[in-house]
């Protein structure tokens, strides 16, 4: 799961928020096998696969030009997965499962997949103009995993970690595409579940954008985005906990529990799930607003009627008042609406300083 490493703070809603990260494997393009032992250490494999003739033809003209960098300008090694075989290994992601059980017309379809790689959110967002939008990648192993206010997540082997691209015009609603996301999340888990005959699991979203089940985090979300020729290039990236059970919990461990121990989620599973919930929630929110997707946002959120005291100051700074509000919903613009005991309305925004939003909320007045 997530090990946050260095002190937190809030990233501003009008910046969209939060992602994860991961360990050692083997590859195997055919004829040459690849290990981390014979692999440079400064060197990242990055395996490009499509859905289609189309996207495959992206990927190799990717290659023939050597497209793809990393921020760091550290050497990049590009293979198609057509060239490759996968050596075998468990904890390998399974390109070819994933490509078969992917449905969308958009999102996911370029794939960009690597054993080991400092940060998927990277690769995305330093590539932004040479990938199509909604392309995809996914690491077995992250070691500079991205996190809120440029915390660093570390996650042991059996997280799903992606990453992946979206465009919009409106930059009043890209604050809430990681809500869509959240939700497309835990709504793609539960398809997963009852697909294969296992009871639904209970992950829940906590705002703004952690995942938990059984009161526990069991993963995150991170959207950064950046303004370019009128239009607001967003990077999302997912880390969720799927079979590892340190240092938290994970979605297979709550299965086991459940007396489901033969039946595990697949990464690939999950992920293909993912995006094709992903891709009709996205085209509902960008036709008919948020406000569409609510009623089921609030159904797997978990502050509905929360009560939360608020610590406030006096203008002189000397006094520390408390006042306890109740959770509403959200505003248009992503905050939470919250109703005092007297019946006013408010709406509460994190304070910049507490990792736990919840902590250090700071009230504004809505007219």
């Amino acid at each position: 799961m997530l090990f946050v490493t260095s002190s937190p703070r809030f990233l501003s809603l009008i910046r969209p928020p939060p992602l994860l990260s991961l360990q050692n494997l083997s590859f195997s393009p055919k004829n040459l096998y690849l290990s981390s032992k014979m692999e440079s250490e400064s060197s990242t494999t990055l395996v490009l696969c499509g859905k289609s003739a189309a996207e495959d033809e992206f990927a190799r003209r990717l290659k023939t030009n050597n497209a793809l960098k990393l921020p760091d300008g550290s050497p990049v090694s590009v293979c198609l997965h057509s060239e490759t075989e996968s050596a075998g290994n468990d904890g390998v992601f399974r390109v070819n499962s994933y490509m078969n059980s992917i449905s969308t017309s958009r999102f996911g379809r370029l794939l960009v997949y690597s054993p080991r790689l400092a940060s998927t959110h990277d690769v995305v967002a330093n590539n932004f103009g040479e990938l199509p939008i909604g392309s995809v990648c996914v690491a077995d192993v992250q070691f500079k995993g991205r996190g809120r206010s440029k915390n660093v997540w570390e996650s042991p082997k059996g997280c799903l970690l992606f990453s992946f691209t979206i465009q919009m015009e409106d930059g009043r609603v890209v604050p809430l595409v990681q809500y869509v996301v959240c939700l497309a999340m835990t709504e793609a888990v539960n398809d997963v579940c009852r697909r294969n005959g296992m009871p639904s699991l209970d992950v829940r979203i906590k705002w703004p954008n952690d995942l938990y089940l059984d009161g526990l985090k069991v993963g995150g979300i991170l959207c950064t985005s950046t303004y370019r020729s009128k239009k607001f290039n967003v990077s999302a990236g997912i880390g969720l906990n799927i079979d590892n059970q340190r240092p938290t919990t994970c979605l297979n461990a709550v299965l086991q529990r459940l007396g489901y121990a033969a039946n595990q989620l697949q990464r690939e599973d999950i992920i293909a799930a993912f995006f094709n919930k992903f891709e009709v929630f996205h085209d509902i929110f960008l036709s008919q607003g948020f406000q569409a997707l609510e009623n089921l946002y609030y159904k797997t959120w978990l502050h509905s009627g929360q009560r939360v005291i608020l610590q406030e100051k006096s203008e002189s700074e000397d006094q520390v008042s408390e006042n306890v509000v109740t959770i509403q919903g959200l505003t248009p613009s992503g905050y939470l609406l919250a109703a005092t005991d007297d019946g006013q309305i408010c709406e509460l925004h994190p304070d910049g300083n507490s990792f736990d939003f919840f902590q250090g909320l700071v009230r504004r007045k809505l007219a």
